[in-house]
């Protein structure tokens, strides 16, 4: 084991033992299990594949790095970083965005950078990738798919080999790759008539039927509600359905990230409405299940994350940060709360989570 491995299995037996500080939630024993970032980084994106094995994208002082997880979070791999040690521009830094795992395993990074600031070209404004195959050591060199000043990074993936890269321009965008990541198709955007709320974000996952979810705030009328759009790759078929039912009217970005991910069946998506954070379970075609819009606890703050998990017995987890606390609630199969609040603190903006091989949930701080 080496000396790393140690401090995560230390600081995870810490946790297990006295639990996070901060943590106040009479259910998180039992449910909730929180799990420090290797190296002091900070949490963006984590996953789990069909055996098991988590899979963590963090931001550290030295760029987004990567590692993995074979026994729950006890310890860690050697973390790798993104960003190959080539050269580059001085004050050039990347910032990890979003992580899919797809076909064979392959991980797939979405990253932005602060080109923009160093006043490079526009063309280097735009949404940079990586990729990591299974056993190698280093990922593939990053590369701007598509040279574009662009935010709002998503990233999904499934195990046929399609990939979408989702993005803001003022209008929403995709590439879409289906020989799983080896190349992208030109950037297409996705409808004329939609207006995103350009300085929030996007976030994707593939149903079971293979139709991509995507979720983004619309700003038509300075009206900021929330929709899914279901993407039918094969057909070049979309639908569109509003998800919140609380109405935001108001006269700027709020900048609010959000997220949809993969469920039984269908979906769950999050997002914060003035400041507060709700969740709706939806079955495969997008529609939200009742009782739909779930109000919980969370308060969210600008570009700060969030995160819903469900687990195999029906349960619901949403995670939030903000103020460098991660807060969370866990809701029964009925969208009932189950237990308290907790909260433990955390650095960064970002929050990462899975459900492990138990079922329970395990947040990384």
């Amino acid at each position: 084991m080496t000396i790393q491995q140690a401090g995560s299995a230390l600081a995870l037996v810490s946790t297990l033992f006295f639990g996070p500080p901060g943590t106040s939630a009479d259910d998180g024993a039992s449910k909730v299990r929180t799990v420090s970032v290797p190296d002091g980084g900070k949490p963006v994106v984590a996953r789990t594949d069909k055996e098991g094995t988590i899979h963590l994208l963090y931001d550290s002082n030295d760029g987004p790095k990567y590692t993995k997880s074979s026994d729950g979070g006890l310890t860690f791999g050697s973390p790798i970083s993104v960003v190959g040690e080539g050269p580059r521009m001085k004050g050039l830094e990347y910032s990890a965005w979003d992580m899919a795992v797809g076909k064979g395993g392959r991980i797939h990074v979405a990253m932005g950078t602060n080109a923009w600031k160093l006043k490079l070209p526009q063309v280097d404004w735009g949404y940079f990738y990586a990729s990591l195959d299974p056993g190698e050591a280093a990922f593939s060199p990053v590369r701007n798919i598509n040279r574009k000043p662009s935010e709002g990074f998503s990233l999904a993936a499934d195990d046929k080999g399609n990939v979408t890269a989702c993005w803001l321009s003022d209008k929403l965008y995709a590439n879409v790759s289906h020989n799983n990541g080896d190349s992208f198709e030109p950037f297409i955007e996705i409808n004329t008539r939609w207006n995103p709320c350009n300085c929030c974000t996007t976030s994707a996952a593939y149903g079971e039927d293979g139709k991509l979810a995507m979720l983004y705030r619309e700003e038509t009328n300075n009206e900021r509600d929330m929709y899914l759009v279901l993407w039918d790759q094969e057909r070049g078929q979309m639908t569109r359905k509003r998800l919140s039912r609380t109405l935001w009217k108001i006269d700027a970005c709020p900048m609010t990230y959000f997220a949809v991910v993969r469920d039984r069946g269908g979906f769950v998506a999050v997002w914060p409405t003035k400041g507060q954070i709700a969740f709706a379970r939806l079955d495969g075609k997008g529609q939200p299940l009742p009782p739909a819009e779930i109000k919980t606890p969370g308060r969210s703050g600008m570009r700060t994350g969030l995160l819903t998990l469900s687990a195999p017995d029906g349960s619901t987890l949403v995670a939030w940060k903000l103020d460098g606390q991660t807060g969370w609630q866990i809701y029964d199969v009925e969208g009932v709360p189950s237990g308290s609040p907790g909260s433990a603190k955390s650095s960064g903006n970002g929050v990462a989570g899975v459900v492990g091989k138990d079922g329970r949930f395990i947040l990384f701080l």
